[in-house]
């Protein structure tokens, strides 16, 4: 078995387990119900951690856990809305006014 991702936000790890699952990576959720024990025990005993059932799928898994939908956002360009609210690059639409990116 492999630990293929960790993170302190359950609903993170949770979503890593759901998008491998679909493609049939078959995975299991370690420490969830140690979430909420951090700051009593020691961080890195409690956080959730995804784990690969089989070892064979660690490269494919790590991949798309890596440039599929958990990748960072890509660092883009500002853009100005119509009303003057300057915008960062992943969002589409305008928080100020509602407005859509052109």
């Amino acid at each position: 078995m492999t630990r293929i991702f960790a993170s302190i936000n359950l609903a993170e790890v949770h979503h890593a387990k759901n998008l491998l699952d679909t493609i049939g990576i078959r995975t299991f959720v370690k420490n969830e119900a140690l979430a909420s024990a951090v700051g009593q025990l020691p961080f890195g005993d409690c956080q959730p951690e995804l784990w690969l059932v089989d070892d064979t799928d660690e490269e494919r898994a790590r991949r798309l856990l890596k440039e599929g939908i958990l990748a960072p956002a890509e660092k883009g360009k500002l853009w100005q809305c119509g009303c003057g609210e300057i915008q960062e690059a992943q969002f589409t639409q305008c928080w100020l006014c509602g407005d859509y990116r052109n």
